[in-house]
């Protein structure tokens, strides 16, 4: 999955029972022995293990991190958890975004943390799944992103699930999910990244011309957004897959001259 240039996609891409009203404890029958007030317990040799949640990995949390880094917004998504969890889930997620590009992998261990202790929340299994993702846990990302998907009917991560896809193997489930309803819904820097995802999934299946149309369009000619180096550099790389070398140079060239960050190799590939 290298067809998207020198870094990955994600920098590659910046949510009925009534309540007894028997008094617990009272007995419908004389000599029934007593029980606690609370309630009757199974013994724990008795209780369904299944339904415990198992113990995880939790990695250690620097102490300088409070939580207190995150977003008014993202904070604001804790409140529904009590302080203790909010604040171990906060530290949680700035770990996530402390590590996902230096260390992948403790990053996604952070991010499994955070889901086991909330998730409930979309914010916590979405930060889950980008940093699964990241590590190339591609199936589990795609988990924790549709857990997302379903909790808050967002469909801004629908491309990273595409990607997924295709890191599994499975590149005509993302062209499916490519030409979903829901990719409507993307803002324009979102589509972008879904027609590149797409663009790689018919490269993998060996449809190298469907690969250039699918980025052949009038965006192409836009120099001023974030996205504008990933598209050409794209497009260029299909070019050349197909054997256009002429038009794969042009693009490379048009590539590097917007390629300020030096993100790509678009400046050596457009003189090879």
């Amino acid at each position: 999955m290298n067809d998207r240039g020198k870094k990955s996609f994600s920098d590659k891409p910046s949510r009925n029972s009534a309540p007894s009203t028997k008094r617990a404890g009272s007995s419908s029958r004389p000599g029934a022995p007593r029980q606690d007030s609370r309630g009757a317990r199974p013994a724990p040799v008795d209780r369904d293990m299944s339904r415990l949640r198992p113990r995880i990995f939790e990695p250690d949390i620097p102490e300088e991190v409070t939580g207190e880094e995150l977003e008014k917004s993202v904070r604001a998504e804790l409140l529904s958890l009590s302080a203790e969890n909010a604040k171990v889930v906060a530290r949680h997620l700035v770990c996530i975004n402390l590590n996902m590009d230096s260390d992948p992998e403790l990053a996604h261990k952070h991010g499994t943390a955070a889901a086991h202790h909330a998730g409930r929340l979309a914010v916590v299994r979405e930060s889950a799944g980008y940093a699964a993702y990241r590590a190339g846990h591609y199936e589990i990302a795609l988990k924790e992103l549709r857990a997302a998907h379903r909790i808050s009917g967002d469909v801004s991560m629908w491309p990273v699930m595409a990607d997924c896809e295709r890191g599994l193997g499975k590149p005509l489930k993302a062209i499916a999910l490519a030409g979903s309803p829901e990719v409507s819904r993307l803002e324009k820097a979102e589509e972008i990244e879904m027609r590149i995802v797409a663009s790689g999934a018919r490269s993998d299946l060996g449809e190298f011309d469907a690969a250039v149309l699918t980025l052949t369009c009038k965006e192409l000619k836009i120099d001023n957004e974030p996205w504008a180096v990933r598209l050409r550099y794209a497009y260029a790389d299909a070019l050349e897959k197909v054997g256009r070398k002429e038009e794969s140079t042009h693009w490379f060239s048009q590539c590097a001259g917007i390629d300020h960050d030096e993100e790509t190799d678009a400046m050596e590939r457009s003189q090879a």
